[in-house]
């Protein structure tokens, strides 16, 4: 171990090199292993060839089996020029290494990992003279703190800290015992896993390894919105971890330098410590590469060195010692960043989500009272009946009510303390609304004040700690909660009580404030003094002057000890008036209006219930005056009888239908902006009434209610309010224009009496005709457009599904459309689209054609379907875009530049097409063939057989197993609800502050829907699975009837395959996959087998139409989402009864959804018409073979769509090594070999593969 000076000196030494010069830090290593493309055998080593576990991508086990190519990489990046290389010891951790069974390794691999490290650069220091560093890596692991990992339980984590704390601590013995000069926790995502490393880490420099090293942290940003995965702001995060001095804080992974620059500039202003900078070689491209060279890099870094932000810079991801050369060339010659002396000097930082500064200037900062079991009986009876949903409500109220820090007390004698705090505050964790403001975490159990400080990533309060039981027990405490990087309340209370004089208040809180500045070096901004606030007007003389003994200890304390707060429990004040609400709010007041002007901070209080001193009844107010200020020894009974003789009172409440006291006007508009359905009807009818105003039902639609839909446009347009609500608003819309309908049809009528005829009137923008295509049966996102263009005062003719060519153009003409919009999911959709601009452009219908829906894309419409018609044919990403292009379309001021640009941009689409179509490469297919994915198949298991052979029809399969199956992220997309990263799957996405509240209302509308749905049997699920035996023949696959000898039997029927064939890098050795390698080949003489199913939804269509036709738009299209999201739920949880029981080749198989999600089962299940077999005609197989139609009712479009459009169906593969893959662009020498072995025509194999052909058939 190393001496106290050497430590002092080493730390001297690296501080003296960061104020001279900027340092810089290696590259990636993971990038420079996979260049050694290595074996599985090569990661096993000798030691492990028979490890039951694959190891290959186990990069830190290399330390112990290839330590030679560990260290010439650390070697080339110390030649490049880096002088700190990082161990190889990213996953090292037992939690990390337990993934490959070889967590007992953890501090061998962590002490191997430090010695090749420090080798090489005590190698490369003797050979250049240039002193080089060696810094231990400690990653973040596989788990995280503030997450929960169960989409059902908010509040479960499956880690705690102290697991955490133990490997980490275990991780750091084998670092520092190896050497290490540094120790860096790096790519933090959650705040919450590094203060565990940092309490590891000053652990064992208390107990083993003192003098400390000096501790590099380095977080990590993970998108624009400046967040970490776990959701602090860069700030949050630099004061969540500063307790532990680092020598160096900054950023790495995630993002390249370039977007890393304006975080990078946060955190260089919010600490005193040296800056780190070590980015990804840019932005992953499509293939998951970097694509960002050296010289780029270091072009960036070096803008960041000149403009003074960094002190240390290095590679993360992508790059290189080539990338860390360049980028060491490139700062040589810039000034390092001088960390300042100080940031918010004389400020209190606390965190949540986001920063909290109490300074100088701070108004008084109310700390939410109410989650306090002893302080509101509501919320301790939710707790004591585990409803923790409800509680966290009351928490969210008391932020939203102007609570700056939330008070979390758990003091019950029948509760499990700690249990119950570490459950709530990991379901505060789950709602980034209350998570965003730091906790105080209350209690007179410091095992329950522990238990909290483990849940939270920000920077807390702990609320409290005496002297009570003296100072041995006063400073331990005190020890912890500083190791923790928390702030600590101190009560007035010591050996002899608790202090009520004003000279005992002050002398406890002078002798705790020298113990913990002077023995513990606590920073004084850290701490808060609580001089006791007792209760008053109790009738006893002795308790009369409590409140202006507070008043003045609190003057006193705050003068001479620098740097407190002041804090207090503001309810104890007025106790003797419980029940009179009125009355205590009151006291709140005037106490707080007098203490404040003292110097009080902080108070423990109910958000929201502090009226205003001036507001207060002015008698009222002077018997409070009198009773805090112990003027008049009556005013106790003067306030009771004020009491009994105004009632107990209370403020008023706000009504929440204050709205309908508005104009007829606002009324309307409000429902429609608020979607309320409520009064709608009457509303309208009074608005008909006022024939003075409104002479005609048209004006009421032309007026408040199209100016109503106009602010939903707007706020939509804006991003201030999302699909469902404007869905929602629709419905409102539907019902007030369906109440006047019957009256402007009697006008009409009778407008026909009187005139003979009457001239129809257009009160819309625009009409627009919308059809999804002949042969596809999907819709949602079509329906969704409509909506979104009718809540914009568009005309909207829906032709619904599967729509022919002559009925679209046929409508357009007859209702006199200004543009047609065409939307499909399926590929043949796609020649659809092409054959209806052909008959436009052939019968001279030159309005604008929109192009939409889940297949469509902007280079397919500019390259095949825009030359086909000589009017803009324009594609629409979805149903926001949709009103802005609709409305430059017929806006006669706006729609010839609009047009003229998309002509431009979609010309150079087209160029840019044809350039990549010249310069793509791909190999013949005989070559692809020969580089296929090759299996052992005489030394690998033989494949299982299924529990039977042939087909199973599942009728009537009951939903409520579905349930827990069901992905829910598609259905946000269906909503275009998408929160931004880290929150962009469920149920992060409640998280997500644009979009979380209203995925939540919809997710919960959802969940009502579907109680109904299940409950009442308004949906039916049928399904069919099948397996028979199968062998490969070269890419394509046969299927033999049960009990014959394949080799001497003709095949009863044939699945064809199509392989990778575009060339791939020179450097890579991945094989040119088909779906026919994954079966066993003829020839082997392996018996294999394949499977297959189709499932659907049946009922949805009904369900829907009826919702469509009650005007309610946003049921039909829940019914829908939800069909689609049962289906696919059905197809999953039939496969894990496939590879459990029917097939039963995985019957032990113990998953959860989350692991289903991420494809952690073994096999896959391809569908016909997606990457890894792109041709719908499969399907035809399918359907034969099983006879699926008659089985199930499921039925095949012309275009080769499933009807009901709620259906999902595929084959199944059981081989281990399966792999999803996407077979991409193919060249004419596979489409005509496919087209021989499938008899079919060339042209008509063009014609259904078209969006993979790697050539233009034009």
């Amino acid at each position: 171990m190393l001496g106290g000076e050497m430590k002092k000196t080493l730390q001297d030494e690296i501080e003296a090199i960061l104020r001279k010069r900027i340092m810089v830090l290696d590259g990636g290593m993971g990038t420079m292993i996979q260049r050694y493309k290595l074996s599985e055998e090569s990661f096993q080593g000798q030691e492990f060839k028979d490890h039951p576990r694959p190891l290959k991508g186990n990069n830190d086990i290399l330390s112990i089996t290839q330590p030679h190519v560990i260290g010439q990489i650390h070697k080339e990046y110390l030649l490049a020029g880096a002088d700190i290389i990082e161990t190889n010891t990213f996953s090292s951790t037992s939690i990390a290494q337990a993934d490959y069974g070889l967590e007992h390794l953890a501090y061998r691999m962590n002490k191997c990992s430090a010695d090749v490290a420090r080798r090489a650069a005590e190698e490369i220091t003797l050979q250049t003279g240039i002193k080089r560093f060696v810094a231990g890596a400690l990653g973040p692991t596989n788990k995280t703190l503030s997450v929960s990992p169960s989409v059902e339980r908010p509040d479960y984590r499956n880690i705690t800290f102290d697991e955490l704390v133990e490997a980490y601590e275990e991780q750091a013995k084998g670092l520092l015992d190896g050497g290490v000069d540094i120790l860096l926790i790096e790519t933090i995502f959650d705040t919450a896993n590094a203060k565990a490393a940092l309490f590891a880490l000053q652990k064992l420099f208390e107990e083993n390894y003192a003098p400390p090293r000096p501790i590099f942290i380095s977080g990590t940003i993970v998108d624009k919105s400046g967040r970490t995965l776990s959701g602090q702001t860069g700030e949050a995060f630099v004061i969540s971890v500063s307790h532990s001095d680092p020598l160096c804080i900054g950023l790495n992974c995630a993002l390249g330098a370039a977007e890393m620059r304006p975080f990078i500039e946060t955190i260089g202003k919010c600490t005193t410590a040296y800056v780190l900078c070590y980015p990804n070689a840019g932005l992953p491209n499509t293939f998951g590469d970097y694509d960002e060279t050296p010289s780029m890099m270091a072009n960036h870094l070096k803008d960041f060195a000149m403009d003074g932000l960094v002190n240390i810079v290095g590679g993360c991801c992508g790059s290189t010692p080539d990338h860390i050369r360049e980028i060491a060339e490139a700062v040589k010659k810039c000034k390092p960043r001088v960390p300042p002396a100080s940031v918010f000097e004389g400020h209190m930082l606390l965190s949540g989500l986001e920063p909290f500064r109490i300074g100088p200037y701070t108004n008084f900062v109310n700390i939410g009272e109410r989650c306090n079991v002893a302080g509101s009986k509501k919320f301790a009876k939710l707790i004591m009946a585990g409803n923790y949903d409800e509680a966290l409500s009351i928490a969210k109220v008391q932020v939203e009510m102007g609570a700056q820090v939330l008070d979390i007390n758990m003091d019950d004698g029948m509760l499990d303390g700690p249990s119950a705090m570490t459950r709530f505050c990991n379901f505060i964790a789950s709602e980034p609304d209350i998570a965003k403001v730091p906790l105080c975490i209350d209690s007179s159990n410091f095992a329950v004040i522990e238990a909290g400080l483990k849940c939270c990533q920000g920077k807390c309060i702990v609320n409290s700690i005496s002297l009570k039981e003296g100072e041995e027990d006063f400073l331990e405490k005190a020890r912890k909660i500083k190791k923790f990087g928390a702030a600590v309340v101190v009560m007035a209370f010591d050996e002899e009580g608790q202090a009520t004089e004003t000279d005992v208040k002050i002398s406890v809180c002078t002798r705790a404030y020298h113990l913990l500045v002077e023995k513990l070096g606590f920073n004084p901004n850290d701490i808060i003094f609580d001089p006791n606030i007792l209760t008053i007007g109790t009738g006893m003389e002795e308790h009369n002057l409590y409140a202006i003994n507070f008043i003045h200890a609190t003057r006193v304390i705050k003068e001479t000890l620098p740097g407190v707060r002041i804090s207090g429990g503001l309810s104890n004040l007025s106790f003797s008036f419980r029940g009179m609400e009125a009355i205590r709010e009151a006291m709140h007041g005037v106490f707080l209006y007098h203490a404040i002007k003292f110097g009080m901070d902080m108070g423990i209080v109910n958000a929201g219930n502090l009226p205003v001193y001036d507001d207060i009844q002015k008698d009222l107010l002077q018997l409070c005056e009198d009773l805090i200020w112990n003027r008049d020894s009556e005013a106790t009974e003067k306030l009771l009888r004020y009491a009994q003789t105004h009632g107990k009172g209370g403020k008023k409440v706000i009504q929440t239908d204050e709205w309908r006291n508005g104009s007829i006007e606002e009324r309307l508009e409000y429902a429609l902006v608020k979607g309320i359905e409520k009064h709608i009807v009457e509303d309208t009818e009074e608005a008909r009434l006022n024939q003075e105003k409104y002479p005609r039902p048209l004006n009421i639609i032309e007026g408040p209610l199209m100016n109503g839909m106009k602010v939903v446009g707007d706020l939509f347009g804006a991003g201030k309010m999302f699909l469902p609500q404007v869905i929602k608003s629709a419905r409102v819309m539907k019902k007030a224009v369906g109440h006047l309908i019957p009256f402007m049809e009697k006008e009409r009528e009778e407008a026909r009496v009187l005139n003979g005829s009457v001239e129809e009137e257009d009160p819309y923008q625009g009409t627009i005709v919308l059809a999804t295509v002949k042969g596809d049966v999907h819709d949602i996102g079509k329906n969704i457009v409509g909506v979104v263009l009718g809540c914009n005062n568009f005309r909207v003719i829906d032709l619904g599904v599967m729509t022919p060519c002559d009925k679209i153009l046929q409508a357009a003409l007859d209702h006199k459309a200004d543009i047609i919009g065409l939307s499909g999911l399926i590929t043949p959709s796609l020649d659809e689209m092409i054959f209806v601009a052909k008959e436009m452009e052939r019968l001279a219908i030159k309005i604008p054609l929109l192009i939409g829906g889940a297949t469509t894309s902007r280079t397919h419409t500019a390259v095949k379907i825009a030359p086909r018609y000589s009017a803009p044919v324009i594609h629409v990403l979805d149903a926001s875009k949709s009103v802005v292009v609709c409305s430059q379309l017929l806006d006669e001021n706006l729609k010839d530049d609009y047009v003229e640009e998309i002509l431009e941009e979609y010309e150079d689409i087209r160029q840019d097409h044809y350039e990549s179509l010249k310069e793509r490469k791909y190999l013949p297919l005989s070559q692809a063939r020969k580089n296929g994915f090759h299996i052992d198949w005489l030394s690998e298991p033989h494949p299982v057989k299924p529990t039977f052979l042939g087909s199973r029809v599942f009728e009537d399969y009951n939903l409520q197993r579905l349930v827990d199956y069901i992905d829910w992220k598609p259905f946000f997309d269906v909503w275009q609800l998408r929160g931004k990263y880290p929150n962009r799957g469920f149920p992060k996405i409640f998280n997500d502050k644009t979009v979380g509240k209203e995925a939540r209302k919809v997710y919960d509308d959802a969940q009502n829907m579907l109680n109904i749905l299940i409950s009442q049997k308004k949906l039916q699920a049928r399904g069919v699975v099948g397996f028979w035996p199968a062998q490969s023949v070269q890419d394509d696959i046969h299927l033999y009837a049960e009990g014959v000898v394949p080799q001497a039997s003709e095949p009863i029927a044939t699945f064809y395959g199509l392989r990778q064939q575009a060339e791939k890098d020179s450097s890579s050795t991945d094989p040119y996959h088909c779906l026919s390698d994954f079966i066993a080949p003829l020839h082997s003489g392996v018996r294999d087998y394949l499977g297959l199913f189709a499932v659907a939804c049946f009922g949805v269509e009904e369900l829907s139409k009826a919702h469509e036709d009650d005007g309610d738009d946003y049921s039909s299209i829940m019914v829908k989402a939800l069909g689609d999201r049962l289906a696919e739920a059905f197809a999953e949880e039939l496969h894990e009864r496939v590879r459990r029981e029917l097939w039963a080749y995985c019957s032990r198989e113990q998953l959860g959804v989350t692991d289903l999600r991420k494809l952690r089962y073994e096999g896959i299940r391809p569908a016909p018409g997606y990457p890894s077999q792109p041709d719908h005609t499969e399907k035809l197989t399918m359907w034969r073979l099983a006879n699926i139609e008659q089985a199930t009712g499921i039925r095949l479009t012309e275009s080769l769509a499933m009807a009901p459009a709620s259906a999902v169906s595929g084959l199944y593969f059981s081989n281990v090594k399966s792999k999803y893959f996407a077979v991409g662009k193919v060249s004419k020498d596979q489409i005509e070999d496919y087209a021989l072995r499938k008899n079919m025509p060339v042209a008509e194999v063009e014609k259904w593969l078209g969006p993979i052909l790697g050539y233009d058939t034009d």
